[in-house]
């Protein structure tokens, strides 16, 4: 006791003291300490409740960018489908068109022949007829004898049947 009475300690109001400050720590304790640690705790589940959350929204972010992505490589595929569709209907149209403009070209030129041909033959009749002619005005000199028409039209066929007909066709030939 002379140690505390050298510097003028009073044990029983040490005493004292010390039964409030435990009195004071375990009301603090009681009372505050627990309601300040749970609301560290809360504070502390709403923290990393957010980190989780901002992780989860990231995932998401990356998710989202991932099908986006992916719709629009799909929709560019589809694009390239459907340009290769067109094309293709286009070249089988062109193809189709320039057949069917060929088909019509010989057809006009099969009847451009046709025409030519037939023009040919009339005016080869038209000939051996004036030339029939000629050759009958030719013979009366020579023979300078009246003959009947029926006559004469009989010797201008034979003399036609006995001259070889050239084709139409040799003859376009050359």
């Amino acid at each position: 006791m002379e140690f505390f009475n050298a510097f003028g300690v009073d044990l029983p109001k040490l005493a004292f003291q010390i039964v409030n400050f435990l009195l004071l720590l375990y009301l603090l304790n009681r009372f505050l300490f627990k309601r300040v640690f749970a609301l560290l705790d809360e504070r502390q589940q709403r923290i990393s409740k957010g980190l989780e959350d901002a992780e989860s929204a990231a995932r998401d972010r990356e998710l989202a960018r991932a099908e986006r992505e992916a719709a629009v490589d799909e929709a560019r595929k589809e694009a390239a489908a459907m340009i290769a569709r067109a094309t293709k209907i286009a070249e089988d149209s062109r193809a189709e068109i320039v057949a069917q403009a060929k088909a019509d070209a010989e057809k006009v030129t099969e009847r451009a022949r046709e025409e030519i041909v037939a023009e040919k033959e009339k005016a080869m009749a038209e000939l051996q007829a004036h030339v029939a002619d000629l050759a009958l005005a030719a013979a009366a000199k020579l023979v300078r004898a009246e003959m009947s028409g029926p006559t004469q039209r009989r010797l201008v066929e034979d003399f036609l049947a006995e001259v070889p007909a050239t084709p139409p066709s040799a003859k376009a030939r050359n």
